[in-house]
């Protein structure tokens, strides 16, 4: 068995930082070694223990950069890579002027390849090696998806986009096309290699009642599945949803009567939530994705993520492109910042960094898998220069510690910062 020895500083979590203080749920090496073989993680520890106990290992020296886990976001539009940053729109504008003309291009396999490339070489150049994103309605944006992370050996998560009315001529399917498109492709890629398939609804506007129920039932024959949509992302989305579903008792609730709450389930956006939605989702164990660039971006509002966290909530965090204004999860994890001190909570940034990697691994049930710097984890791991700009680099030298050292990279860190990336145990960036 080969084995690969990197050292640096090291990072890893062994408790939730929202639950435990963000001192007692790292374990950080400033002379650190992580051992990596046949894809996976070996050991982590103190350098020159590890060395010692590993010595006709490969070496790569990283200095003093950071190795840490790979960052995962849970909720993302892979089709829309090609639209990101575009101007003035709020969520139904948006859909109308940006993403449903984008989407139908994906009618073409060649053009869904092409982006699917273009979206994961973005991924790797900024450290994500994980991602739960949607396709469009067509099953070759979700061929062109899998395929490609397979190429590369990725552990992605994904589905076909399912919607049947308002929506443009080209880009509606129908409830039993939804349904039998969405279990053919489960049944092909899901749980070939490192691919996990995602029943798709996009959001209730987007899907009848007959469509959300012929989802409903697939999740439940495929329980093994997760499931994705968006929930409460900006107060006109939620009185258009009252609008289509009068007896519904709140937005939730158009998915819940429908088979489609669970402990699976994932939920972007959450924002906002009424007393009754939280504790349904709670009491389910279902997850939410904060999508903070996103939900500044297109306006939609604060995620209350302190508030959700105290009670009991599983939440992950995203770029949610393109609606989000970047593919960085550094960014992704500067924004989180900003919203909770317009909150009146300063995320530490422990828990900052927890969200991007363990959490949002949690949030798709792979933290067994993911998501941290751990033995017999796959072997998905960034490296993080804590000095790649001179700002950066001038502000860090003054650190008293690891948060003060790490933080000005989270803030204003960008691609630059990304020293390398494994995935799989193979080297895909340097």
């Amino acid at each position: 068995m080969e084995k690969t020895v990197l050292t640096g500083q090291t990072l890893s979590f062994v408790a939730d930082p929202f639950a435990v203080p963000p001192d007692e749920a790292v374990r950080h090496h400033t002379h650190g070694a992580v051992v990596i073989a046949d894809g996976r993680i070996v050991e982590v520890g103190a350098a020159d223990t590890v060395l010692a106990a590993h010595p006709g290992a490969a070496r790569v020296d990283y200095g003093a950069a950071l190795i840490m886990a790979g960052f995962v976001d849970a909720h993302a539009h892979y089709p829309q890579t090609g639209i990101i940053a575009s101007w003035g729109k709020r969520l139904i504008d948006w859909l109308n002027g940006y993403t449903f003309p984008e989407e139908m291009k994906f009618a073409d396999p060649g053009y869904a390849v092409a982006t699917a490339e273009r979206y994961f070489d973005l991924l790797a150049a900024h450290g994500t090696t994980s991602a739960c994103s949607f396709c469009t309605i067509h099953p070759a944006s979700v061929e062109a998806y899998f395929s490609v992370a397979a190429e590369r050996g990725l552990r992605v998560w994904g589905g076909k986009t399912c919607m049947d009315r308002n929506a443009p001529d080209g880009l509606r399917d129908t409830p039993q096309s939804a349904h039998d498109d969405s279990k053919a492709l489960l049944e092909k890629w899901h749980g070939k290699g490192r691919a996990e398939y995602v029943i798709t609804p996009r959001f209730s506007p987007t899907s009848s009642p007959e469509q959300l129920e012929a989802l409903g039932a697939l999740w439940a024959a495929h329980p093994e599945c997760l499931m994705q949509t968006h929930l409460s992302e900006q107060t006109d989305e939620i009185a258009w949803v009252k609008d289509l579903f009068p007896d519904a008792r709140d937005y939730l609730d158009t998915y819940e009567r429908f088979g489609l709450l669970g402990a699976r389930g994932v939920y972007g956006h959450a924002i906002h939530l009424e007393p009754r939605e939280e504790a349904r989702l709670r009491e389910v164990g279902a997850a939410l994705v904060h999508c903070p660039t996103s939900n500044t971006f297109i306006g939609s509002g604060l995620f209350r993520l302190a508030a959700l966290k105290a009670q009991g909530q599983r939440i992950g965090l995203a770029t949610d492109t393109g609606g989000g204004s970047s593919f960085s999860m550094l960014r992704t994890m500067a924004a989180a910042y900003e919203i909770g001190q317009l909150s009146g909570t300063a995320i530490h940034p422990a828990q900052l960094l927890w969200l991007a990697t363990e959490g949002s691994a949690a949030a798709l049930h792979a933290a067994d898998r993911i998501g941290n710097l751990e033995a017999g984890r796959e072997a998905d791991i960034t490296v993080l220069n804590l000095a790649s700009t001179k700002d950066i680099a001038q502000r860090s030298a003054r650190a008293s510690d690891l948060w003060e050292a790490v933080f000005p990279t989270i803030m204003m860190g960008d691609d630059r910062a990304v020293k390398a990336v494994w995935v799989g145990g193979r080297q895909i960036k340097m």
